[in-house]
């Protein structure tokens, strides 16, 4: 004889196969110790990898082996040896009623046959291992995307078993506590993972729950040759333009192809990540300096050859005696002209000081409407800040633009590294 069986009978009462003088009377309705002290539920957790992790859904899929050990003492048998038994014969027996929290989509691994393992040793204590693919959700705070560290959990929890109504139900721990997980994916690396024992609280209930907690961190190296990398060729060809002198005007216009595939790459670096969600994140910073630059190159060509135009217009000679000759009788014409009106003003007007230079008139007529001393200073001050602005050597453009866009963009990829990856 393998041993007694408990007298409980009633509904649900079973034979185990090859084992009916210890299942006589089972009740699989009712849990070990029932009355008695609570029945302490042993879980380890393996994750076997963890196969994608969405950012637009939120959520990874991870493939785990879940074991799980109690002790029943009704299934107790004379003897030293253990026995594994065919997986079926699960609906006999009573099995706690673990399932995963927050999990999206799930399904137990069934080729050829279901991935689950039973054994039975001889004091009652029951060995129940399964495989499980599960996609589980976990907020993730993509303001550092690409070069951020998501924290995400893998949670496990007693479905019906109230600790607040009965504190001797069941409780959860875990088997081999001070391991870590480790594991490497392609874009991620896993680490720093810990295993507190909790119990959730829902309304007037309390249910025990275990919680596996990993760190994920994205690995940057994939960012840099598909996106850095790229965007930072892109503000470096912009600045090939500084060296093509201001008239060919064709061979500058490539910085519209520039700006192009700068927009492309900002289109493709957000198709991947959700629609719906507002983080402005690293990657999106960089691209917009990038892009900024860029776009500063095109201006900076613009302001130039708008510059130089300007300049051969107004500084255009003219030849010929008899332009010469022309333009002597012009200027003493000019000058007759200014001399009368000049005297004749005098005359009708007396007032101490105007002095009249080329850019600036003085206000300090003592004669002069107060109306029209300030259009007279606002005249002068619109002359002085247009000279600030005014460029006097186009190509000077050219030459402070091949030292300061490379200054600048440094400096702010100095800034921009040094605040992501260590703030």
């Amino acid at each position: 004889s393998l041993g007694h069986g408990s007298s409980l009978h009633g509904r649900g009462t079973a034979s185990l196969p090859g084992f009916e003088n210890l299942t006589m009377g089972y009740n699989k309705y009712l849990q070990p110790y029932f009355g008695g002290e609570p029945v302490q539920i042993v879980m380890s957790l393996d994750v076997a990898s963890i196969s994608s992790i969405s950012e637009s859904d939120m959520d990874f899929t991870a493939t785990i082996s879940l074991w799980q050990r109690w002790t029943d003492p009704r299934l107790a048998f004379h003897g030293s040896k253990s026995s594994t038994l065919d997986a079926r014969l699960l609906e006999l027996l009573w099995v706690p009623d673990t399932y995963i929290v927050g999990s999206r989509r799930s399904f137990l691994h069934d080729v050829t046959v279901g991935k689950r393992l039973l054994r039975l040793f001889s004091d009652g204590t029951v060995l129940y291992g399964l495989r499980i693919t599960t996609t589980v959700a976990c907020n993730m705070d993509l303001s550092k995307y690409p070069m951020d560290t998501q924290t995400c959990q893998l949670q496990l929890e007693s479905c019906k078993y109230n600790i607040l109504e009965n504190p001797k139900f069941v409780l959860f721990t875990w088997c081999c506590s001070g391991d870590a997980v480790h594991m490497m994916l392609f874009t991620w690396c896993c680490s720093n993972a810990s295993l507190p024992v909790c119990a959730v609280h829902v309304l007037m209930c309390s249910y025990p729950r275990l919680i596996l907690q990993f760190e994920l961190k994205r690995n940057v190296l994939y960012f840099i040759l598909e996106t850095y990398m790229p965007s930072t060729l892109l503000v470096m060809l912009s600045w090939v333009s500084f060296w093509i002198t201001l008239d060919s005007v064709p061979a500058r216009t490539c910085i519209v192809t520039t700006v192009l595939s700068m927009t492309t790459l900002m289109i493709g670096s957000r198709s991947s990540l959700s629609k719906t969600n507002c983080f402005i994140k690293a990657i999106d910073v960089y691209l917009g300096i990038c892009f900024s630059f860029i776009f500063g190159a095109l201006v900076e060509y613009a302001v130039a050859h708008y510059s130089s135009s300007q300049k051969c217009a107004a500084t255009r000679p003219e030849e010929g005696p008899a332009n010469e000759l022309t333009e002597e009788m012009e200027e003493v014409n000019i000058t007759n002209v200014l001399n009368n009106s000049i005297t004749s003003y005098k005359q009708k007007i007396s007032f101490t000081s105007i002095e009249i230079s080329s850019d600036n008139v003085n206000c300090s007529d003592l004669t002069m409407k107060s109306h029209e001393k300030i259009k007279c200073v606002l005249r002068n001050k619109m002359h002085r800040i247009i000279g600030y602005f005014t460029i006097q050597n186009p190509s000077n453009v050219d030459h402070y633009s091949k030292l300061l866009f490379p200054l600048f963009f440094m400096v702010i990829n100095v800034f921009y590294w040094a605040y992501y990856l260590y703030f």
